[in-house]
């Protein structure tokens, strides 16, 4: 299986270099000198690194392959990818939006939505959960709100705080009831 740890923005200067949007926690350990990424559309890889360096809060790199901007250009859009049998599986830090999406999401015993997307932020990240009425709520995953995650189990524990989730629909009962003829 393969994990998506970047995609690729426009060209930087005239020697191919190209910004990257980081989609990865390690960015220091996935875009070093060497490393070969696939990439989406395959026509435009596999890509080689040789040099990666920061301008300002933008990760900007150099492939092998890849030595004007004119075949930068080209790259716009592309997205890399690593393998996922590099990665450490004993890694108990945090899961990858894959293993994530799909997942009930649970307040006791009670299925309130599921998983449809993680969102990394810079502060912390956010799951979408979505209710089985479509309605969709952003759940910030730290350890207070999120106790469990079990993918085995194919659920996500949630605490929410009051207000996160309208699990006590009085209102909506209540809007539902007839109204008395006086």
């Amino acid at each position: 299986m393969q994990l998506q740890v970047a995609r690729i923005g426009k060209p930087h200067g005239i020697r191919g270099e190209v910004t990257v949007q980081v989609l990865t926690d390690a960015p220091g350990d996935r875009f070093v000198p060497g490393t070969e990424f696939v990439v989406e559309p395959a026509s435009a890889g596999p890509l080689t690194v040789i040099s990666a360096r920061w301008n300002k809060d933008i990760l900007l790199l150099g492939f092998d392959e890849i030595g004007t901007r004119n075949e930068a250009e080209t790259l716009r859009g592309a997205k890399l990818f690593i393998e996922t049998e590099e990665l450490d599986e004993d890694d108990d830090e945090g899961w990858y939006e894959h293993e994530l999406v799909g997942l009930e999401a649970r307040i006791g015993p009670r299925v309130v939505g599921k998983v449809t997307a993680l969102n990394t932020m810079p502060v912390q990240d956010l799951l979408m959960v979505t209710t089985p009425e479509g309605k969709e709520i952003l759940v910030p995953f730290v350890e207070q709100i999120v106790p469990e995650v079990n993918v085995d189990g194919g659920f996500i524990l949630l605490t929410p705080p009051d207000g996160l989730f309208e699990l006590n629909a009085e209102d909506e009962a209540a809007a539902s009831e007839p109204e008395e003829k006086a």
